[in-house]
C-alpha cells in the first residue's frame, strides 16, 4: 500500500471512528470500539477495501497515533477527537503546568472573548509541546500559538484528560487561562 492509499484509509477510518458510524452502518460501543472484522467488511461493501495487515500498518505507523486496537487486535477505536459520544475511560489527570494551542489569527478575537470551545468534539485538544501545536494550527493557515495555563486551571478546579497517544483533553480553556 502506497502512502496516499494508507492516507486515503486513514481520513475514513477518522470519518467512521469518530465522527459518523453510520455511514457504513457500523456499531460502535459505549466506549468507541468496532469489531475488526465487521469494519472491513462493510468498508469494503462501501468501496473501501482494505486487509487487516493494512489496517494494522495504518494503526501502527500513523505518526499521530489516532487508533488503537485492543489487545487480541479484533477491535478497534479513536483515541480522541469523538464528535459523536463515546466513553473513552479516561480518568482525569494532573496536567503539565503549560499546555499548548495551535490556531489561525481569524479566530483570535472570539477566543479572547469566550476562550477556547471544543465545538462539535467532545473534547478540546491542547498538545504538551508548540512544535505539536504548531503543526495542528498551520492546518488552517500560518499558525498561532496559544499559551494555555493548564496548572492553574487545574487548580481551579477544571478537568484534564490524557488520551492514550498523548492529546491532552478538556472541556473549555476560558479566556483568563490562555496567553497570546
Amino acid at each position: 500500500m502506497n502512502e496516499k492509499q494508507q492516507k486515503t484509509i486513514s481520513k475514513f477510518l477518522s470519518l467512521i471512528l469518530r465522527h459518523s458510524p453510520e455511514t457504513i452502518n457500523l456499531q460502535l460501543d459505549e466506549n468507541g470500539w468496532a469489531d475488526v472484522q465487521e469494519l472491513l467488511a462493510k468498508a469494503a461493501q462501501h468501496g473501501q477495501r482494505f486487509s487487516l495487515e493494512e489496517l494494522e500498518n495504518i494503526v501502527a505507523s500513523s505518526d499521530k497515533q489516532r487508533f488503537a486496537f485492543n489487545e487480541t487486535h479484533t477491535r478497534i477505536r479513536a483515541n480522541q477527537g469523538h464528535s459523536i459520544t463515546v466513553d473513552l475511560g479516561l480518568s482525569p489527570q494532573v496536567p503539565p503546568e503549560y499546555l499548548y494551542h495551535g490556531t489561525v489569527n481569524d479566530f483570535l478575537e472570539s477566543i479572547q472573548q469566550e476562550g477556547l470551545l471544543k465545538m462539535s468534539r467532545q473534547h478540546l485538544h491542547l498538545s504538551i509541546d508548540k512544535a505539536t501545536a504548531e503543526k495542528v494550527g498551520s492546518r488552517r493557515g500560518r499558525p498561532v500559538i496559544l499559551t494555555i495555563n493548564s496548572g492553574q486551571m487545574h487548580r481551579d478546579g477544571l478537568q484534564f484528560f490524557l488520551s492514550e497517544n498523548g492529546v491532552w483533553l478538556t472541556d473549555h480553556v476560558p479566556a483568563r487561562y490562555i496567553q497570546l
